[in-house]
């Protein structure tokens, strides 16, 4: 009678490993198990890593970081040993193929699927940096698409990495063609380069490359010198996915703008209820509008600031002829002799000079959002928010909000 063979599962701290998952640049990661059978994927780091103490320095600071992020799109650390020989990190087990896999098996995404995608990845951005955190590599292979939609991985080592003596020697960290310029050269890496790296993925997502074929440093030169091919792209999306990839870091949206950008919402706010007299309005939107600076001396010029026009003194005998619109691919803002008119999408509300108590247009110093917000008499409020393609045009746009404003309202 045979013996029954029992294979001895090797263990990553508490955790009992199945198979691995894939490895990378940073370390491999593994399914395992804890002891009362939950999935987890353990990453651990590379031996060479490990053996950097400033490795192991950044990345207890990051675990702590990490552990703070929450939301819907990323998988949530649930335990780490940045002491460990080696240094490991666990988070809950997301089943699903990632992003790159998907895409070798379905094809392109279609617009819908884009946007959703996008959508998705942007919120996952904004929970990650909240606690302060950098993903640095987001790229098709860093994406789960789990059932509950795309979760966002890896968020809490990459910054451990970056940061140690082996990637100080002029090797930039990432992955080519998902690499902002600013990582390709060296500089200091913000939020920017996630965003940037998200519209690598939507164009790759689209079945299209940002920045060609080729070896790393072609891509990464590309990255730095040339703009992106956003072609695969539907021509709806192109405007947006263009501006996550603009080679300025203040020139590309904010995670939250880019959500407002995609999904529509957002843009005009106000209380439940009736919000005045709505319905489509009779003009045909220009096609961009700048932001509002954040400080402003009396000569509107290096950085404008927020300005409020006040409807409660509106002038007895305003000149009516000054009319100005502005808007981007979703959102408008029409001022004229009525009043004026915030426009998202297929909905707009109109308001007289009659209900409005202030009208504030506002940017931030070195962003491309334009805030038009609406102060009605009630105190009830409502904006809309406009992405300009650029700094320069924003500014032109305040230049001709500004003087129509001046004719129908005091400062």
């Amino acid at each position: 009678m045979g013996e029954d063979v029992v294979t001895v599962m090797p263990r990553i701290g508490p955790y009992a490993v199945e198979r691995e998952l894939g490895s990378g640049g940073m370390g491999t990661v593994y399914l395992a198990r804890s002891r009362a059978g939950r999935p987890v994927a353990v990453k651990v780091a590379r031996p060479e890593l490990a053996a950097d103490p400033a490795f192991r320095a950044r990345f207890r600071a990051e675990i702590e970081a990490a552990r703070r992020v929450g939301g819907f799109h990323t998988a949530p650390v649930v335990d780490a040993d940045p002491d460990g020989t080696p240094p490991w990190l666990a988070t809950a087990y997301v089943p699903g193929p990632t992003l790159a896999a998907r895409l070798d098996a379905d094809g392109p995404m279609a617009e819908a699927e884009l946007r959703q995608l996008g959508a998705a990845l942007a919120e996952a951005l904004e929970a990650i940096h909240a606690c302060g955190l950098v993903h640095r590599d987001l790229k098709p292979g860093n994406v789960i698409m789990a059932a509950d939609g795309p979760r966002v991985l890896d968020f809490g080592i990459a910054r451990a990495v970056e940061n140690t003596r082996l990637t100080a020697t002029g090797h930039a960290f990432g992955t080519p063609g998902f690499l902002a310029p600013e990582q390709a050269v060296g500089e200091d890496v913000t939020g920017a380069a996630d965003v940037f790296a998200l519209g690598a993925v939507l164009v790759a997502a689209a079945g299209g490359r940002p920045f060609g074929e080729g070896t790393p440093m072609a891509l990464m030169y590309r990255s730095v010198h040339e703009e992106a091919d956003v072609r695969a792209l539907p021509a709806g999306l192109r405007e947006a996915v263009a501006a996550c990839l603009a080679k300025a870091p203040a020139d590309r949206p904010t995670p939250g703008e880019l959500l407002d950008l995609l999904t529509g919402s957002a843009p005009v706010v106000g209380p439940v209820g009736p919000a005045g007299p709505t319905g489509p309005v009779g003009y045909s939107p220009t096609l961009r509008v700048p932001e509002e600076p954040a400080s402003a001396p009396a000569a509107r010029a290096p950085a404008p600031a927020v300005r409020a026009f006040a409807s409660a003194r509106r002038r007895t005998h305003a000149d009516t002829s000054g009319t100005v619109t502005l808007g981007d691919a979703r959102n408008a803002v029409v001022v004229d002799a009525y009043g004026v008119t915030l426009r998202t999408g297929e909905t707009a509300a109109q308001f007289s000079w009659e209900e409005i108590a202030l009208v504030i247009p506002s940017v931030k110093r070195l962003g491309r959002t334009l805030h038009v917000t609406v102060q009605l008499y009630g105190e009830e409020e409502y904006a809309v928010r406009l992405l300009a393609p650029d700094r320069r045009t924003r500014d032109e746009w305040l230049a001709r909000l500004y003087p129509v404003l001046d004719l129908y309202l005091d400062e």
